[in-house]
């Protein structure tokens, strides 16, 4: 069989490991930096204030207005902040929302960032960035953006509450997902992407059963590295592009919204896509994918209507056209009548079709 490919690794350093938050100091040290600026959501601001106080000196503020699907107008609000501290570097303490904010920064200044997940959203392995203004959502691939340095401490991940792990979870899976099938898949890269569904569809229903497992939680947390190198190292297609237009166009949740759609973007493409999906049922433990992506959301008890998380029935022919404005690759050709029925099913929580 020929086969061709390429492959370039991301230049991000990964530190992993039970405590290695305490390495913060030096790594921030390692940039050549010195006034760092941290970064979180509303719900984070204490966590945030307890990483400044481990910085000492070296931190000159916190920015605690982080949001999901990174507003431009945050973002020149703590851009304003940020010039007015002075900062050399910032610090992102949290999910995707906060990862993305400090990406934002980074693009429009290059200043470094070290990302400190405490989510399984995988933003922090990508060289991709999600903005939203006036109701619309768009993305961009700056390498300029990546995280210099992740450190990725379990023990932050312990208070994640059970339902957005599980939203998590299947949010980073999505990623892994859509890289087994991508345009400018790899064989590196197919690897990682088996190796982390199996790594969350094993550990997100121990990990709901008992938040504070350790080792689910580790393991929950590889898997999630794996499938955020997936994210920046290869292609997406028609599920990030649902997401997007209905995460930017409804303000859904971004996690839930990504948990709700896998199973149906996963059918859609299965019959064009056979090996890649076979792979991710195999990973799952299922005879098809759609089908393992279904009961896991069941079993880790996530949504599985966009009715049930904002989106309103009237939204449905909104999204269909925006999710054929443009047109993208994908390994199945994309229509109205099959994307509609696609994203009505979604909406009523039906299970997935293909």
């Amino acid at each position: 069989m020929k086969r061709e490919f390429i492959y370039e690794a991301l230049p991000t350093r990964v530190i992993f490991g039970d405590g290695k938050m305490a390495v913060l100091p030096e790594e921030i040290a390692r940039l050549g930096a010195s006034r760092a600026l941290v970064l979180s959501t509303p719900p984070q601001a204490i966590w945030a204030q307890q990483v400044a106080g481990i910085l000492g000196d070296t931190c000159v503020g916190v920015f605690s207005e982080a949001t999901m699907h990174t507003p431009v107008e945050v973002t020149e609000k703590a851009m304003q902040y940020l010039t007015d501290v002075k900062a050399d570097c910032v610090v992102a303490l949290g999910g995707g929302s906060t990862i993305g904010l400090g990406k934002a920064i980074a693009l429009r200044t290059g200043l470094p960032q070290i990302a400190v997940p405490t989510t399984y959203a995988g933003s922090e392995m990508t060289p991709i960035l999600g903005q939203t203004e006036n109701g619309v959502k768009t993305t961009l691939r700056d390498a300029v953006v990546l995280p210099k340095t992740v450190i990725y401490d379990v023990s932050l991940t312990l208070t994640l509450p059970a339902a957005l792990s599980a939203t998590s979870g299947l949010n980073a899976m999505a990623h892994a997902v859509e890289a087994l099938y991508a345009q400018d898949r790899n064989p590196i890269i197919s690897l990682m992407a088996e190796e982390g569904i199996a790594a969350l569809g094993q550990s997100l229903p121990a990990v709901i059963a008992n938040p504070q497992n350790r080792e689910a939680r580790s393991r929950a947390q590889y898997g999630a590295w794996l499938c955020g190198i997936c994210l920046g190292s290869a292609g997406m297609a028609l599920h990030h592009k649902l997401c997007h237009v209905l995460g930017g166009t409804f303000d859904l949740p971004h996690a839930e919204t990504h948990a709700i759609m896998l199973p149906h973007t996963a059918a859609y493409n299965a019959p064009e896509a056979p090996e890649a999906m076979h792979r991710a049922a195999r990973a799952l433990k299922a005879d098809h994918v759609a089908d393992g992506l279904w009961l896991l959301a069941e079993r880790v008890k996530a949504p599985r209507a966009l009715k049930d998380i904002g989106m309103p029935e009237s939204g449905i022919d909104k999204a269909v056209e925006l999710a054929l404005k443009n047109p993208y690759w994908n390994p199945r050709p994309l229509t109205d009548k099959d994307i509609r029925a696609l994203i009505r099913r979604a909406w009523a929580g039906e299970p997935p079709q293909a």
